[in-house]
């Protein structure tokens, strides 16, 4: 499998808690980067599996550039092609058109159903206008649809994060990434330091939406993602299961025949036509033991043996008995307790790599 990842960094509005990099929209550089894009793309002998447009905010270059820049791009006929959407990023026939244009997946960043945390988080958006998104992707004949969603929020309770959830579940979305609220260092939230639940709080929120997807006929197939069956997100699988994948524009990574490479945190540094950067080697067994232990099928022992002391078992045992884990013949996988302590469990068990 090979999965192409192209970055779009362009926002009308950085959200307060958001540090992926983005700069203001402005028409005339959007031009001059995907013009820039397309030629870079055209020149890449490659056919991808999937495709997948990030931000920033995708939707706000438009439906044609999208597209412009899509058509540049080899793929085969059943790959998964996605763009990530913002509810009030897009303009009348947004939809209609991409999908015209080749894309068969949205994710849409709704974070919240409730409109007091949207509020909260600087979102541009009300729930409103995250209904009116996903109708209008529907009409335009897209099946594929996810949202995103955050827990942690300040104000957030278990009720409306149930409500959050009972919405994308009449909604029928067939996935849903949840994701903990994380204060990164250099954004908004960081120097407002905004009263968020505490951890205990933020656990049983997550454990309750685990249970509540599980129960409404969504799969937990990663740490932070759940879908319904046959749509779990082909890309990031890529990424979990240590496929070879492109990624272009500013700060977009790759991992190539086992090696990383990066394009720093700078638009004129991409469009100006330098290559990426060489990071490390990549795909190793603390890749795939790291990447491995965030899918709900966790590793394969066999793959490993070779490559770890007896005390890597031992530890394994241990956390399968404490109630964290599960650990068969063939495979180690964390369970929804074991997630949420799963860097404290990487940390002990990459000890034990010879």
């Amino acid at each position: 499998m090979k999965g192409l990842y192209i970055h779009i960094p362009f926002c009308v509005k950085k959200c307060d808690y958001c540090d992926f990099y983005s700069i203001n929209y402005n028409k005339n550089i959007v031009e001059n980067y995907v013009e820039f894009l397309c030629k870079k793309i055209k020149s890449i002998n490659t056919v991808f599996d999937t495709v997948y447009f990030g931000g920033g905010t995708p939707s706000v270059i438009g439906s044609e550039n999208l597209c412009k820049i899509l058509s540049s791009v080899k793929y085969k006929n059943n790959a998964e092609i996605t763009v990530e959407v913002n509810p009030k990023s897009y303009k009348q026939d947004f939809f209609k058109n991409i999908f015209k244009g080749g894309f068969n997946r949205v994710s849409i960043g709704m974070q919240s159903a409730n409109n007091e945390e949207l509020k909260l988080l600087t979102r541009n958006h009300n729930l409103k206008d995250v209904e009116i998104t996903i109708e209008s992707a529907k009409s335009a004949g897209f099946k594929n649809i996810s949202v995103d969603l955050m827990i942690g929020i300040q104000r957030q309770t278990i009720d409306t994060l149930k409500n959050s959830l009972d919405f994308c579940i009449n909604s029928n979305v067939t996935h849903l990434s949840c994701y903990m609220l994380k204060i990164e260092e250099g954004t908004p939230f960081y120097f407002s330091k905004p009263d968020l639940p505490d951890e205990d709080i933020t656990a049983q929120m997550y454990l309750f939406l685990c249970e509540y997807l599980r129960k409404n006929g969504y799969n937990h197939y990663e740490i932070s993602n759940f879908s319904k069956e046959g749509f779990e997100s082909r890309h990031n699988l890529i990424y979990w299961q240590l496929g070879d994948y492109l990624g272009l524009g500013p700060s977009a990574h790759s991992l190539i025949n086992c090696k990383r490479y990066y394009y720093p945190n700078d638009i004129n540094y991409f469009i100006d036509g330098n290559d990426y950067i060489y990071s490390s080697k990549g795909g190793d067994i603390y890749d795939y033991i790291m990447l491995g232990l965030r899918l709900k099928k966790g590793i394969k022992l066999y793959k490993i043996e070779n490559y770890v002391t007896d005390a890597f078992f031992e530890k394994a045992k241990k956390y399968a008995d404490l109630g964290y884990a599960e650990l068969t013949n063939e495979r180690f996988f964390l369970n929804e307790k074991g997630f949420l302590i799963q860097n404290t469990v990487l940390c002990d068990l990459l000890e034990e790599i010879k």
